[in-house]
């Protein structure tokens, strides 16, 4: 049975699931490339990571805020009664911080080049205006907030990765089935 494009109570559509794993592949991606880059000499090396790194934010951004306006636009599936109010609560901030993470990324990394004075091309499709003036205190200030937000956001996935892991071997609900790419409908 095909994957419905939208979502449905009982689980997520084609576009929440494909959003929801690029994602997931870029972050780690970004994370990778930031830990690599951070240690590297000043050089072409070390630029192109950066580049690299800057339009893989960008996509990040770009993804997010669609994201969130087909979150507005679907229903998607409905909570788990059996789940404890506490996971309700837990799964409600974990997610609110990830979408408000991969917003606050970007955008300070975005500001930490313009601060620079460094644009921010797009894969070489594009450059995005700098939202700043050159300015190296703002600079400064935007890259330590975007390092400190990268290990809050790799706390929240741990977080919610680990609430996924505990919902499919422990309580084996179908809560991380309604997010796998080639899961079946559930049996609820």
């Amino acid at each position: 049975m095909a994957l419905p494009f939208g979502d449905e109570a009982a689980r997520y559509g084609a576009v929440s699931r494909i959003a929801h794993w690029l994602t997931a592949l870029a972050v780690i991606a970004l994370i990778g490339l930031g830990w690599v880059m951070a240690d590297l000499p000043l050089g072409a090396q070390k630029l192109e990571l950066y580049a690299l790194h800057k339009s893989i934010g960008a996509l990040v951004l770009m993804v997010t805020l669609a994201r969130l306006g087909w979150r507005l636009a679907q229903r998607g599936p409905s909570g788990h009664a059996e789940h404890a109010p506490w996971e309700r609560v837990m799964a409600k901030a974990a997610h609110v911080g990830l979408y408000a993470g991969l917003l606050a990324m970007p955008l300070t990394g975005w500001i930490a080049s313009s601060a620079a004075n460094f644009p921010v091309s797009v894969f070489g499709l594009f450059t995005l205006p700098n939202l700043v003036a050159p300015d190296q205190a703002l600079r400064e200030a935007a890259a330590t907030l975007h390092g400190a937000l990268a290990w809050g956001v790799v706390g929240l996935i741990v977080l919610h990765a680990a609430g996924a892991v505990k919902h499919h071997l422990i309580d084996r609900d179908d809560t991380l089935r309604r997010m796998l790419p080639l899961a079946r409908r559930p049996s609820r």
